[in-house]
């Protein structure tokens, strides 16, 4: 297996966020050579008794999915991270612990395809850890988790949030602890981060810890990340962690914290949770998750493009007429399309979408410190901050016929965006 690496996701709830939203942001760390796209699927019946293709396996589908955007690698069926058309949000993290083996090579359910899921088939952050659990009992989890042939498999956890809460959902294999948050800001990277406070357990997940010599009740109380945390993971004082959970802290002590503290934290290069490099940042998100009494719908911001902080963050409303357009989606190829090709051998097929592509070759320039490239980079803060005052004016003042003109607004920002490449 390589050596660990991955993301973070960050949640903030009120008290301490503007207009009641409950604030949700993630970066997703992949390897550089992956492209990650931002696509729509809008929500959809299906047969009864049909089967669903996920990235290796196929499962068993559900009668009605919902509507979701979603960041995901292209070549794969899951997703880094999404949200759904009730407001639900979830991203995931790689975790290892003492259970990895070379089991976890095995093809079954990706974290990817369970967070997709979660998001298909859930109304609430708490109903979709039912489902992710559900599935994770029936059917595992397991495969490579890279697109090359590196033997990289992990076991994952998850933030889920909705318009009044959030969970942490940590796994082990098949067992798994969640934690409920209902006010204030969390955080998780790559580590178990569940102690004592478990508010959800799998069934005989102590007694499965005993069986295998991990934990005696002479131990005092059970210590969920500490009876599981292996070698190969980081320890709660890693960089990420803490220094994610100080600017949680910091930036909310006002009880204003909103959209751009989010992507202000996400695109914290310092302390590695913009992260560059052999493994970057490929793709980045941040939702204001509306509260649910409120006049106004839910925002949802995505990049489409790595490195945060030399890109775009771009707005997406769930709606009537809904379109994203074509910038950020990944080029299908029939019988190689990812949802029916097993990755066992590196791809040869070009997925770089046409944003992805012009993004890339701003990026290059960037790096030389070409004098156009940086001028375009002050171009696209200064987009990006009118954008996001023009949301909050928009959102301010939501109205019955307000979402007809903002229904493409993620289409025309990602095609403005491009202009500016070209």
């Amino acid at each position: 297996m390589t050596t660990p690496r991955s993301c973070d996701t960050f949640v903030v709830l009120p008290p301490v966020t503007a207009n009641g939203c409950v604030v949700f942001g993630k970066n997703s760390d992949r390897p550089l050579t992956e492209v990650q796209e931002v696509v729509y699927y809008p929500a959809k019946d299906h047969d009864s008794g049909s089967k669903l293709q996920c990235t290796y396996i196929e499962i068993e589908e559900v009668n009605h999915t919902y509507s979701v955007i979603l960041s995901k690698p292209a070549w794969m069926w899951g997703a880094e991270m999404g949200a759904n058309e009730h407001g639900v949000c979830i991203g995931n993290e790689a975790v290892w612990n003492k259970l990895n083996s070379s089991d976890d090579l095995t093809e079954k359910l990706l974290g990817m395809d369970l967070l997709r899921l979660g998001l298909e088939r859930s109304k609430t952050a708490r109903e979709s850890v039912d489902v992710i659990t559900s599935l994770l009992k029936q059917y595992g989890q397991g495969g490579n988790c890279e697109e090359a042939l590196t033997q990289w498999s992990y076991h994952n956890s998850f933030i889920m949030a909705d318009q009044k809460e959030a969970w942490v959902l940590e796994t082990v294999g098949n067992h798994w602890a969640a934690e409920h948050i209902t006010e204030g800001v969390r955080n998780i990277s790559n580590e178990y981060s569940i102690t004592t406070k478990m508010d959800l357990t799998s069934d005989g997940l102590i007694e499965m810890a005993t069986e295998k010599d991990l934990y005696s009740s002479s131990q005092g109380e059970f210590n969920f990340a500490q009876v599981f945390s292996g070698s190969g993971g980081i320890s709660n004082q890693s960089t990420r962690y803490r220094h994610g959970l100080r600017m949680l802290k910091d930036l909310s002590k006002s009880g204003e914290f909103g959209v751009k503290d989010m992507m202000s934290i996400l695109r914290d290069e310092d302390s590695g949770i913009c992260m560059t490099g052999g493994f970057t940042s490929m793709g980045s998100q941040v939702s204001a998750i509306s509260p649910a009494a409120s006049s106004f719908p839910s925002c949802h911001w995505f990049t489409a493009t790595p490195n945060p902080s030399r890109s775009f963050y771009k707005p997406f409303l769930f709606g009537p007429g809904v379109k994203i357009g074509d910038a950020t989606k990944s080029p299908e190829y029939g019988d190689q399309d990812p949802a029916k090709l097993i990755p066992r051998f590196k791809s040869t097929v070009d997925r770089r979408h046409p944003l992805f592509k012009g993004h890339e070759k701003f990026s290059s320039l960037l790096d030389k410190d070409d004098p156009k490239s940086l001028m375009i980079l002050e171009n696209i803060k200064e987009l990006e901050n009118n954008c996001v005052a023009d949301m909050e004016e928009v959102l301010s003042n939501f109205g019955e016929n307000s979402f007809y003109k903002i229904s493409e607004i993620f289409s025309h920002m990602s095609n403005l965006e491009l202009n500016f490449y070209k």
